[in-house]
């Protein structure tokens, strides 16, 4: 399943809605299909409180009903016919098609962000062939701004002052299940799935506060700076361990290309190890890590302003926003 957080106009403004992408390029309202549905059973108010309970609204919320909620989905997904346009008694759309509406990031407001640096390549191209010793004994990681947050086809805030504002091509794993000191063989079972990661990372700013022995913190935590979509793919579609091409591209032009299966620690060794001794909760973001070239700085090159930059991870799609200026600025 594909899960999207999707924007629509109403009377009162824009509203965000949560849906899973149907065939023929459509997207489906989890949460007012399941209204029609339990209605159909039970009546409109009791269908509605029903509905609003199971499938909500809100990913983090859905995601946060494992079982339960994944269950009520099936039920109204397998009795809905997919038809664009389709609407409720009230006038609700069910079924949008894609081109219709406005993807936001999957998760807006995520419940945490957490971002490893898991690939060698990666790490022995920004240390200049020197990997520390240290970091093969357990996957390192940093904690973002999870109100920073972005999706597809919006508009990056560059800082005015920054020539060297670079994109980071990476997955990252989405927490459905609440736990702590997990097994990598735990883990598996606590992710709800997966979706792109564009880490941005202002170098400039970057190289100057982590000559202090600390951060990343300013480089890589203002507004706009965590990207996320287009959707989040659940294991049973997309399986990291398996090989899946990643690419980057800027204003159409291969930049980067590499391999999921290029990580050093898998994602449920990465998992286990951020939660001992700590609680994961449903909503948790976990990046795995720029893979080796997927990035500007291991190019010597980074996008310029006005530039379009796509990163494409096979089986998760692709998510592309356009490297501007921030709000007030220039």
């Amino acid at each position: 399943m594909r899960y999207v957080t999707f924007e629509v106009s109403s009377p009162v403004g824009p509203i965000e809605r949560v849906g899973v992408l149907g065939a023929s390029g459509s997207v489906i309202d989890v949460n007012l299909a399941a209204r029609q549905y339990y209605a159909d059973h039970v009546g409109r108010r009791r269908g509605t409180a029903i509905a609003d309970a199971l499938v909500p609204a809100d990913l983090i919320a859905l995601l946060a009903n494992l079982e339960v909620g994944q269950d009520a989905l099936h039920r109204v997904l397998d009795d809905l016919p997919i038809e664009v346009g389709r609407t409720d008694e009230q006038g609700g759309t069910l079924v949008h098609a894609l081109d219709s509406v406005r993807l936001l990031a999957p998760l807006p407001r995520p419940a945490s962000i957490r971002d490893c640096s898991a690939y060698e390549q990666h790490v022995a191209a920004a240390s200049r062939g020197s990997v520390p010793k240290r970091w093969y004994d357990f996957p390192t990681y940093y904690k973002g701004n999870p109100f920073a947050v972005l999706g597809p086809d919006t508009v990056v805030p560059v800082p005015d002052d920054s020539e060297k504002c670079d994109f980071e091509l990476e997955y990252a794993a989405v927490i459905g299940r609440s736990g702590r000191d997990l097994s990598p063989e735990q883990a598996l079972d606590h992710i709800a799935g997966y979706l792109i990661f564009n880490d941005v990372s202002v170098r400039d700013v970057q190289f100057r506060e982590m000559s202090v022995g600390l951060g990343p913190a300013k480089s890589k935590d203002f507004d706009g700076s965590n990207l996320f979509g287009p959707a989040l793919v659940t294991p049973d579609e997309w399986d990291p361990h398996v090989h899946h091409t990643m690419q980057a591209f800027v204003d159409d032009e291969e930049w980067s290309s590499g391999s999921t299966t290029t990580i050093h620690f898998p994602v449920e060794e990465i998992v286990a190890h951020i939660s001992q001794r700590e609680t994961l909760r449903v909503g948790d973001v976990i990046g795995t890590g720029t893979v080796g070239g997927g990035c500007g700085l291991e190019l010597g090159k980074y996008p310029p302003r006005g530039s379009r930059v796509e990163l494409r991870i096979e089986g998760l799609g692709s998510l592309a926003n356009t490297w501007g200026a921030a709000p007030g600025e220039r």
